[in-house]
């Protein structure tokens, strides 16, 4: 276990977090049926509101006619938004979203806000189970560069590396790590990317998803919460263990 698992990042990282549920819901279960209330009932914090869509097309190709497309659109999500857009809800048709986007503190702040808006979801949708609790985290640290050049090395621990160093020059890379945790049997899913050079700084993507597949009663807050902490353990240990001690000091500053 990292040394580092307790710090507090004077200025994380993180672009975007997300903490998802994938649930089991009732025979018939209509999203749409369910907007004039879920308006209602979030409005007063999150009053911006938008409906995504599914569309569907098929295409029956009979033997004797011309093909005859058909489409079909559903209800996939309704987001529910803070006036400044840095914090959504979003009730979607297979379970409930919380995003929050930077400026990001700590999960401990959001989490009295997830339970408050996950309990009116449950009063609304009546989901059965909870299949899967999810975070997600999506960190950009810039690394500096000299010369128009990074050493990797120094800010990653998981740093990409060429075949040829003295006569290739990385431009780019795209890495994903996929594991179980032996313990827990929880997911962890690691995307490790860079984009193109701002102001002689590399932005890379540090993209951290955490899931525990497990059937949970939507009531059971307490359950859920353990499962959470769980998950962001597993989530810090990557993080901590992705990155150098020299990147991690350059979110103290």
């Amino acid at each position: 276990m990292s040394s580092f698992q307790n710090t507090k990042l004077r200025n994380p990282p993180i672009v975007e977090a997300v903490f998802d549920v994938d649930c089991d819901l009732p025979p018939g279960f209509d999203l749409a049926s369910l907007e004039v209330p879920i308006r209602a009932r979030f409005a007063d914090q999150y009053p911006k509101f938008q409906t995504q869509f599914l569309q569907t097309f098929a295409i029956n190709a009979g033997t004797d006619s011309a093909p005859n497309m058909s489409t079909h659109r559903t209800v996939q999500a309704f987001q529910c938004r803070h006036e400044d857009e840095k914090q959504l809800v979003q009730l979607r048709a297979q379970g409930f979203s919380f995003n929050r986007l930077a400026p990001y503190t700590s999960l401990d702040d959001y989490l009295p806000e997830i339970e408050r808006t996950w309990r009116l979801y449950v009063e609304l949708a009546s989901p059965i189970h909870i299949r899967i609790i999810r975070l997600r985290f999506i960190n950009r640290i810039f690394l500096p560069m000299a010369a128009g050049k990074v050493d990797l090395d120094e800010f990653l621990k998981l740093g990409p590396r060429m075949p040829d160093e003295e006569n290739l020059r990385l431009c780019s890379f795209l890495t994903q790590q996929v594991a179980i945790e032996k313990n827990t049997g929880h997911e962890l899913n690691l995307v490790l990317t860079a984009e193109a050079p701002v102001d002689e700084k590399l932005p890379a993507i540090l993209d951290i998803t955490v899931a525990s597949a497990t059937i949970t009663e939507p009531t059971d807050w307490p359950n859920m919460l353990q499962a959470i902490e769980k998950l962001r353990s597993l989530k810090n240990h990557a993080f901590f263990n992705t990155l150098t001690p020299e990147c991690i000091d350059l979110f103290q500053s």
